[in-house]
């Protein structure tokens, strides 16, 4: 059993977009610290959100290194192949046998085969039940999402195996218990089903897998000689290589042979599953309906490791060329594993309206007007997020409408508050916006008539506010930042900063009064000068004195030399 979960988010490379959330059709995504990551207990492994995530962020578990080391280990190990792989990869059956097989595997065999044998049993189930409802078990998805959150429908399951492992019970049973298999196909919940049912599929690898391995391994591969030698092994499979397209079970259901009364119905993705069974009363149904249920819309053959850039149709085609049709259909499966699917719900907490209106609280929805429920955090409505935010899986900042008005409170408040004259001035030269400070610098006496006004200043034209409004006009012209250091307007100066904010558009400038500034400058220059000539004055006189001082002292100093030295001489002469 592995480890890892089969899907897996790279951190660092999510960009906290809540796509995930949105699409996640069970909401198994917890955001923390800005980041989703999977939440196991809850996923169902669909691979949607693998599939919408436009980072590349998540990602699906790499299983290749396993399944190299396992042919190494020398066990023969047989491949389970999907019947979709036609619709894939551009090569004949023969070939394809012949590059798995040059990839290491014993041999080849179609999961097909094993949808035969759950087919077989489906119809046998149907033609002996008065009424009722059965519900597919071929898909795992399907199965893991009834199982934990449809637990009520659990007991309505087909209790057979998948044919995947249904058809890997036929080939270890005809092979030996010894032998491994791998399954190899376009689902992500094959790698679940792998991991938790150990014994029969040992691993399972998807397609895009496999085209890395092949790539590596084998560059070219029309150098891989096609040979009819090679074949699919115990043989080849029929009408059940038509299960990855949608009604294809139904269809093999019906070659098959069912009463006339029982009903076949298709359900393809998740949500539409859910609004099948929402108010359904199995117990009231009065014939025998049988549910062919997949995850994926369209069946398997647009699975989420289905990696093709093919129309669908083109898909379908080729899939469907490769069925073939038995005269005889066997009225009795030969593998089939019996198998309950248990419920297994996942556990939801309940809180009260009160619990959630405190919440709602918390992210500046005081009433039901602030419910905006524009799903932009990922969840249907604002209660379901106020939920999530209980739950610890969700956060605060995923709500948009609210996350912009913290960001607009922060800059009203920054520009309510900032000393310097703030506007913005559009195109047609009708300001935008402006704070408080430049009401008060240019408005004069009409300040408290535009500070009562609710927008302020917005729409008023700037021309008929400022003497320099030739400033804007030159910069919606040129797209260049302009910079005015002390210009003078009446009897004040002004340091005003323009610049763009969108290009031939908008316009802003911060204008700060530094009149004040210069006068206290030309204040303080004087006193310097007053003190500095004050110094010069104490100096020269300093210097007056010391000069008298030195002069005073040097006649001693000679006088003391000169005494000296006569008494040298005089000393030397005797």
């Amino acid at each position: 059993m592995n480890n890892q979960y089969p899907v897996y988010t790279l951190v660092n490379e999510c960009h906290d977009c809540y796509k995930c959330v949105r699409e996640c059709p069970v909401k198994a995504i917890k955001i923390e610290n800005d980041h989703a990551s999977i939440i196991p207990e809850k996923c169902i492994c669909c691979g949607r959100c693998v599939q919408v995530c436009p980072a590349n962020a998540k990602c699906v578990r790499g299983d290749l290194e396993k399944v190299k080391n396992l042919l190494i280990s020398g066990k023969e190990v047989y491949v389970s192949l999907a019947p979709s792989w036609s619709g894939v990869f551009e090569t004949t059956p023969q070939r394809m046998i012949a590059i798995l097989k040059k990839l290491g595997f014993k041999d080849v065999s179609e999961t097909a085969l094993g949808a035969q044998e759950v087919s077989i049993k489906t119809a046998d189930m149907l033609n002996n039940m008065e009424h009722g409802l059965w519900i597919s078990s071929a898909c795992p998805v399907i199965v893991d999402y009834i199982r934990l959150y449809k637990p009520e429908f659990a007991q309505y399951i087909t209790p057979i195996a998948s044919p995947a492992r249904t058809h890997a019970k036929m080939l270890k049973e005809k092979y030996g218990n010894d032998i491994a298999v791998v399954f190899i196909g376009p689902c992500i919940g094959k790698k679940k089903e792998a991991d938790a049912h150990d014994g029969l599929i040992d691993f399972s690898i998807t397609f895009e897998e496999l085209k890395i391995w092949i790539n590596d391994k084998i560059p070219h591969i029309s150098d891989i000689q096609q040979d009819d030698k090679y074949t699919f092994v115990p043989k080849a499979a029929y009408e059940g290589a038509l299960y990855p397209i949608d009604g294809g079970m139904n269809t093999t259901i019906r070659k098959i042979g069912v009463k006339e009364d029982v009903q076949l119905l298709e359900v393809c993705t998740i949500p539409a599953l859910e609004r099948a069974l929402n108010n359904l009363h199995p117990e009231k149904i009065s014939k025998p309906i049988f549910v062919e249920a997949l995850a994926c819309e369209g069946g398997c053959i647009a699975g989420p490791c289905i990696s093709t850039d093919k129309a669908t149709i083109s898909i379908v085609s080729e899939v469907m060329s490769n069925v073939k049709e038995r005269s005889i259909i066997p009225k009795k499966p030969e593998y089939v594993v019996e198998y309950d699917y248990n419920a297994s719900a996942v556990q939801t907490s309940k809180y009260s309206i009160e619990e959630i209106l405190q919440t709602l609280k918390k992210i500046g929805k005081h009433s039901i007007d602030d419910e905006l429920n524009c799903g932009g955090c990922g969840y249907s409505s604002c209660r379901e997020l106020a939920a999530a935010l209980l739950d610890g899986v969700a956060e605060p900042s995923m709500c948009i409408s609210y996350m912009r008005k913290i960001a607009m409170r922060k800059a009203a408040a920054m520009l309510r508050c900032m000393p310097a004259a703030i506007v913005m001035v559009d195109s047609n030269m009708n300001i935008l916006e402006a704070n408080d400070s430049f009401m008060k610098m240019f408005t004069g006496d009409m300040y408290e008539i535009f500070k009562a006004r609710p927008d302020g200043l917005t729409g008023a034209a700037i021309d008929r506010i400022v003497d320099f409004s030739d400033i804007f006009r030159i910069i919606l012209k040129t797209g260049k930042d302009l910079h005015k250091e002390h210009y003078p307007l009446q009897d004040r100066l002004y340091d005003i900063n323009a610049f763009t904010i969108e290009e031939n558009s908008i316009v802003g400038a911060i204008i700060t009064d530094v009149t004040q500034t210069e006068t206290t400058r030309e204040k303080i220059s004087e006193k310097a000068k007053e003190v500095i000539s004050k110094n010069i004055s104490i100096v020269q006189e300093i210097a007056c004195l010391l000069g008298e001082h030195m002069v005073e002292t040097e006649t001693l100093l000679n006088s003391i030399a000169n005494d000296y030295d006569d008494k040298l001489d005089e000393g030397n002469a005797q």
